[in-house]
């Protein structure tokens, strides 16, 4: 087995580069591959640039705002949905796909307080409205958060 100092590629993998403008005699004479006269034999053209005419990019509308890269999606769920589900049942994502609600591939989903809910429900989902939560609260049903630590459940009862 060779050592590292007598490594070599392999016979012609490597080619060697094109030198333009050496003489008629090296195939890249005279006009070194750019063609006969003109900015792009004589010099650089700008990247985008229209010979003068007023640029594609500064034709186009100019669009103000910006898209938030952090914004979390989710699927809103109003209580006037819920009121449909047995009283006393739990209403959880795997439910509410079953239902037709919501989507299966749904990132998260959010109950929101829209309509009123008169029926005792157990509703885990991953956000609450404020208005949502205590209309749940009210028709003694219960409300569990999905993806929060039982350390700031704790934390949230207590500061409210």
């Amino acid at each position: 087995m060779p050592g590292l100092h007598q490594l070599k590629p392999a016979k012609n993998s490597r080619k060697n580069r094109k030198r333009v403008g050496r003489g008629n005699g090296s195939g890249s004479g005279t006009y070194s591959g750019r063609g006969s006269k003109g900015q792009k034999q004589r010099g650089s053209v700008p990247f985008l640039f229209e010979g003068g005419q007023l640029p594609l990019i500064k034709r186009l509308p100019h669009m103000r705002g910006f898209t938030n890269i952090f914004r979390v999606e989710a699927t809103p769920v109003n209580l006037d949905i819920l009121e449909g589900f047995r009283s006393g049942s739990n209403v959880t994502i795997e439910r509410l796909v079953e239902a037709g609600v919501i989507r299966k591939n749904s990132p998260k989903v959010k109950i929101l307080g829209d309509g009123e809910l008169t029926k005792k429900l157990n509703v885990t989902a991953h956000a609450f409205s404020k208005s949502a939560k205590a209309k749940i609260e009210a028709a003694g049903g219960s409300v569990t958060v999905i993806g929060v630590d039982k350390a700031e459940a704790e934390s949230e009862k207590s500061a409210s």
